[in-house]
């Protein structure tokens, strides 16, 4: 559909040469000027002539200029769109929607998709109430679907529109029209073409005559050749190089005082008046065509009103379109005569038109004129007559043809012819020709693997889809799709279970389907690949045996179980189940008696198939008897068993052992291989613990239960020799022996000893004790005198008796006197000490045979039994004291007697307690701040000697007493450093062993120290007034803080009474508020401001009162922000109002130093502020 043309804002000096071939769509536009032009437009097709377009609409189309798209590199255009936005009619005020659909499955992300009208507008700055933009994603079928929505059109929203959409190097781009119709209501729109053309088919009123040049010169040059072709212009290239000429410069003219006009243009048979005013009627005038001077005649009239001189031309043809110029004297002044034919008419209009599809269609018309300029359009978009196009354009004379070859559904449309004087438009429909069906698909029964072929004819050559239970089918290497003419086959070469189904074949563009059903057979066959040899199948017995045999066939085939003469049937302990695939032979619980012939049997209507299955249960060992245990060790046993009577119809592989506790009822594993053998040997058993052993048989199909138990035993050791076998005492007539208990005893215990001897040079053994003896000492009995004995030992319990233990040498039967020898303890050899109320239990072992005497004595006195006791044995005595006393102390004398021999020892014990306190202590002398004191040791030292005194002082006034001296070992002492003045009592503790006495000794009279000389009368003196009024010693000084850091501000006053202190703010009393806090410490008065900000800036003053007066200080406070950071090192640093930026000091630039503002600062953001302060 052409698009609106408007004049250009500027004329250019020279207008270019127009294209060869110009479609509507491609001619650019222009903005117009500032005046309300008028803007012509080609009439859609459907004869209802379209308003101009508005210049103030919102979508005004912009500046004619290339389009970005067609720069664009044909390599990078591909085809994204798979439904594109069409061309729509919509009445004034309705509603249309145009709808674009992009394919996502090979798209990363969302393509970009764009709107425009004309060329260059994008719509997308447009969206609003009129105009609507939307985008929505089908996630299941991937499409990306975009929609410009149009509400309440208006008549200057008609035009072309354009749909971009771009992803990464691939383009798409689609063009659409949109024709705004007037609604009915409406008055009948005027054809703003009528004004310039003479009359159409349907006569309109007359209106004013329209001047093509001025068209021309404000015209687009892209518009050239469509206003060529509206008003009847037949020579565009010499008209406009006519007009390039035109466009020139004028000069000035002395001859003339008014000269001709540009170009003048009349109809072919029309009147021509050119007319020039002289400056000097005398001059000669002459007149000029093409350079060929113009004679008065019929044709050209001249006349002369004053120094008017007008040239009339009648008749104009063709020939009279040329160049015209006057000359008078040496100049001259020309112009250009335009003839213009008159306009085409359409003499025969088009005719509405039905076919059917493949038909030849030819849509006529006739012309005023012949080999007239003809337009063709389709549904308003202007038809080629490209030889590669599908319409072809046949002109004979006045007769104008637009064929279609072979008509499509498609092209039923709206088709309009358009000449300079008139237009016509007709309607074509394109139906689809009744479809019948010559050969319609037969139903097929076809073996598993053989073709399918089926075939059907129609009466029409269209292509059609085949369909499989409602599934449309392709073609694939194994599927065949032909067509050839009115037939179409479909052919599968080998057939499959899959194939069978419900086959259709729907021709396209007809609502009609040819069926048929295909049916595969395929005899029934059993799978026994999976079976073992002779089909025969192993369950062992009491499990369940699930025996699936897979099947095939088509149509699935009846399956028959059967065992002899009996069915197996799909119920019961022995059933069949059968499946789709697979039949499964199932026996619950299997026994063997089962085991046997199974026959299977298969049939369809393909025929049959048959098999025996052998189904052999097997089943776990009988239990073995029960095993007996032959021989029994310490940790260890020996057990034999017999195998089961029943293996279980697979041979016996081994044997598991198990043993338990008889008081127990856990058994455990003995062995984790299989015994292969009928005896074990059990080991690491616990001595003295009853056991019970069992058995399992095992074969291929799994173990047995255990057999019965054995006998219960108990695995014992004897225990080892004796030890130390000693001999203990020997007389005329016996000898008495002793020894230690074995190193082992086990866990059968020790029920006692034997011991026997013999005489040396005989091998004879003779048991001394019958009974056994549970004591480690014996005494062999009714020896001669004289005689050399043996002597060993054996231990004995419910295992049996140990190895003997041998005394090394022979014995001689005589008794033998050992001398007495007291063994004194070390620490006895020395005093023995002991508190008062201790216990004292001494042991003293001595030796000495036979019959050793002991005997004891205190300070050469026997000693009191009833104080003292003392316990004798034959190789030790004991004294014993169970609480001690002072009297206990003293030298106790022991003696031991062997018949004539004696053995003497003396230990001295010393029974001590604290001691009691000195004697007398008396003050010997006093002088200065020196008192000298003197005692006596005390009576009482405890019964240890005095280690030291304690000296203590006390204060007559206070009576509390100091430690002056500790550890003193005189008896004579000098009291340093007393106060003078004072008056002072002393007492006196002693100390021993045990410690200091309970009691001390106090002097009976105090010393007075007094200062030498006279006596110092003290002054009397008046209190002093320390009443002041308030003073600051140190006043608050101007300070500058940075935002965000806490400040300080500091001040020291006096007074007395204590002044109370106040702070302000700009006069105003800061009062409980909570980012002030304010402290006074010794007169120090201090404020902090927590993080303050810029707002925090101002006069603060610090006002004291008491009762005398009033003080008060002021200074004033800055609050800088810091732009930049200070935390790293050398960064600008810049403060509010500061018109300088400074570079911060690093650490190693200035020393630390702490700063009123930052008192927790680290060294370097110190530094960094106090230098930003600084300046």
């Amino acid at each position: 559909m052409p698009e609106p043309t408007k004049k250009d804002e500027t004329e250019n000096e020279s207008a270019p040469p127009p294209p060869e071939k110009t479609t509507p769509q491609e001619g650019g536009n222009e903005k117009g000027k500032d005046e309300d032009d008028t803007s012509v437009s080609t009439p859609p097709a459907d004869g209802v002539s379209k308003p101009a377009e508005r210049k103030d609409s919102v979508w005004s189309l912009g500046e004619g200029a290339p389009e970005e798209s067609e720069k664009r590199d044909d390599t990078q255009r591909s085809t994204l769109f798979i439904e594109k936005p069409q061309s729509g009619t919509v009445s004034v005020g309705g509603n249309i929607t145009f709808i674009a659909k992009v394919e996502a499955k090979d798209l990363l992300r969302k393509p970009n998709v764009k709107w425009f009208k004309g060329k260059w507008m994008d719509l997308a700055s447009k969206a609003g109430k009129h105009l609507q933009l939307k985008e929505s994603f089908e996630r299941h079928t991937k499409i990306h679907t975009f929609e410009m929505q149009i509400i309440k059109a208006k008549e200057n929203y008609a035009g072309n529109y354009r749909c971009e959409v771009s992803y990464k190097d691939k383009f798409d781009s689609c063009s659409f029209d949109l024709e705004v119709t007037e609604s009915s209501q409406a008055a009948p729109s005027i054809d703003i073409r009528s004004a310039f053309k003479r009359r159409e088919i349907k006569q309109q009123e007359e209106e004013p005559e329209v001047d093509v040049w001025e068209l021309l010169k404000n015209a687009n040059p892209s518009e050239y050749e469509k206003i060529a072709f509206q008003y009847g212009i037949t020579d565009l290239r010499g008209m406009l190089k006519r007009l390039k000429r035109m466009r020139r410069e004028v000069k000035k003219s002395a001859a003339f005082a008014k000269g001709l006009d540009p170009a003048y243009q009349v109809d072919k048979g029309g009147k021509v008046r050119f007319m020039v005013e002289l400056a000097d009627p005398t001059v000669e005038l002459k007149w000029y065509k093409n350079g060929q001077e113009i004679r008065p005649s019929a044709k050209y009239i001249f006349e002369h009103k004053g120094n008017q001189r007008i040239l009339f031309i009648n008749n104009c043809t063709m020939t009279d379109d040329a160049r015209y110029y006057v000359t008078a004297g040496d100049e001259k002044c020309s112009t250009e005569l335009f003839v213009r034919d008159p306009p085409i008419l359409v003499t025969k209009g088009l005719e509405d038109t039905s076919t059917y599809v493949g038909e030849r269609v030819e849509l006529s018309c006739e012309v005023s004129e012949d080999d007239a300029n003809v337009k063709w359009f389709r549904n308003g978009v202007e038809l080629s007559n490209d030889p590669k196009s599908r319409y072809r354009i046949k002109v004979e004379g006045k007769k104008h043809t637009l064929i279609i070859e072979e008509a499509a559904k498609n092209d039923t449309a709206t088709y309009s012819v358009m000449t300079t004087g008139g237009q016509s438009e007709a309607k074509l429909s394109v139906d689809l020709r009744p479809l019948k069906i010559s050969l319609a698909l037969e139903d097929q029964t076809v073996r598993l693997g053989q073709e399918i072929h089926l075939k059907c004819e129609i009466s029409e050559n269209v292509e059609g889809k085949w369909y499989k239970n409602g599934q449309l089918i392709e073609a694939s290497d194994r599927v065949k799709l032909y067509h050839k003419g009115r037939i179409h086959r479909f052919i599968i070469p080998v057939s499959a279970v899959d194939d069978e189904g419900e086959y259709m074949f729907v021709p396209d563009a007809y609502n009609i389907n040819i069926p048929c059903k295909v049916h595969i057979v395929d005899p029934p066959k059993l799978h026994l690949d999976g079976l073992g040899e002779n089909n025969t199948v192993t369950v062992v017995a009491g499990n369940k045996l699930r025996l699936e045999i897979p099947i095939s066939g088509e149509p699935p085939p009846k399956v028959f179980w059967s065992r002899g003469d009996k069915m197996v049937t799909d119920s019961g302990r022995i059933r069949a189940e059968t499946y789709p695939d697979s039949s499964c032979l199932v026996i619950d619980a299997a026994e063997r008696d089962d085991s046997g012939p199974f026959r299977i049997t298969l049939k369809n209507e393909a025929g049959e198939d048959t098999a025996l299955i052998n189904i052999k249960v097997v089943d776990v060992p009988d239990p073995p008897q029960a095993p007996n245990v032959t021989e029994v060790g310490e940790d260890w046993c020996i057990m034999t068993w017999e195998p089961p009577a029943n293996d279980g119809g697979s041979p016996i592989l081994g044997y598991f052992i198990e043993r338990k506790k008889k008081q127990s009822s856990r058994w455990m594993r003995l062995n984790f291989e299989l015994c292969k053998e009928t005896t074990f040997e059990p080991k690491k058993m616990i001595e003295g613990v009853a056991y019970e052993v069992r058995v399992f048989a095992v074969n291929a199909i799994g173990m047995s239960k255990p057999s019965m138990p054995s006998k219960s035993f108990v695995p014992l050791a004897v225990t080892s020799p004796p030890t130390l076998l000693a001999v203990d005492t020997v007389t005329d007539t016996t000898v008495t022996m002793k020894w230690r208990p074995p190193d082992q005893i086990g866990a059968a215990g020790l029920d006692g000893y034997v011991v026997e001897y013999c005489f040396e040079g005989t091998d004879e053994w003779i048991v001394a004790n019958p009974e056994l003896t549970d004591k480690t000492k014996f005494t062999i009995s009714g020896l001669p005198t004289g005689s050399k004995i043996l002597v060993r030992v054996k231990a004995v319990n419910a295992a049996g008796e140990s190895e003997p233990k041998y005394y090394p040498q022979p014995i001689l039967v005589k008794e033998v006197i050992e001398p007495p020898k007291i063994r004194l303890p070390r620490h006895l050899k020395q005093t023995y000490t002991r508190r008062v109320g201790e216990t004292v239990n001494l042991v003293i072992p001595f030796q000495g045979k036979p019959r050793a005497k002991v005997s004891w004595e205190k300070n050469g006195s026997p000693i009191d039994k009833n104080e003292i006791n003392i316990r004798n044995t034959e190789n030790d005595t004991i004294i014993f004291i169970r609480k001690a006393e002072r009297g206990h102390s003293g030298e106790y004398d022991m003696k031991v007697e062997v018949e004539n021999l004696v053995d003497k020892a003396t230990i001295d014990i010393q029974i001590v307690d604290r001691p009691g306190p000195p004697e007398v202590v008396t003050i010997e002398d006093v002088w200065g701040e020196n008192v000298n004191l003197s005692w006596k040791p005390p009576k009482d030292d405890g019964n240890a000697a005095i280690t030291g005194y304690t000296i203590q002082k006390a204060d007559k006034k206070s009576m509390e007493w100091f430690t002056v001296i500790e550890h003193y070992h005189r008896t004579s002492a000098t009291i340093n450093e007393l106060v003078i003045g004072n008056e002072y009592y002393f007492r006196i503790f002693a100390e021993n062993m045990c410690g200091l006495s309970e009691d001390a000794t106090m002097t009976k009279e105090s010393a007075l120290i007094a200062k030498d000389g006279k006596v110092y009368k003290y002054p009397v003196y008046d209190d002093f007034d320390f009443s002041e009024r308030p003073l600051f010693t140190q006043p608050l000084v101007n300070t500058f803080a940075v935002a965000g850091y806490n400040a300080t501000l500091n001040c020291s006053v006096r007074g007395n009474p204590k002044p109370k202190i106040t702070w302000m703010k700009n006069k105003v009393l800061i009062m409980n508020d909570p980012r002030y806090r304010m402290f006074s410490n010794q007169g120090v008065c201090t404020l902090e401001i927590r993080k303050p900000s810029p707002y925090d800036g101002g006069t603060y003053s610090c006002r004291a009162v008491n009762e005398l007066g009033e003080a008060e200080v002021e200074c004033k406070l800055e609050v800088r922000v810091i732009y930049h950071g200070v935390i790293n090192p050398g960064e600008p640093l810049s403060l509010a109002g500061d018109n300088q930026v400074y570079n911060a000091p690093t650490p190693l630039d200035i020393p630390f130093h702490s700063h009123p503002l930052f008192p927790h600062a680290n060294a370097f953001s110190a530094c960094k502020v106090c230098i930003s302060l600084l300046f």
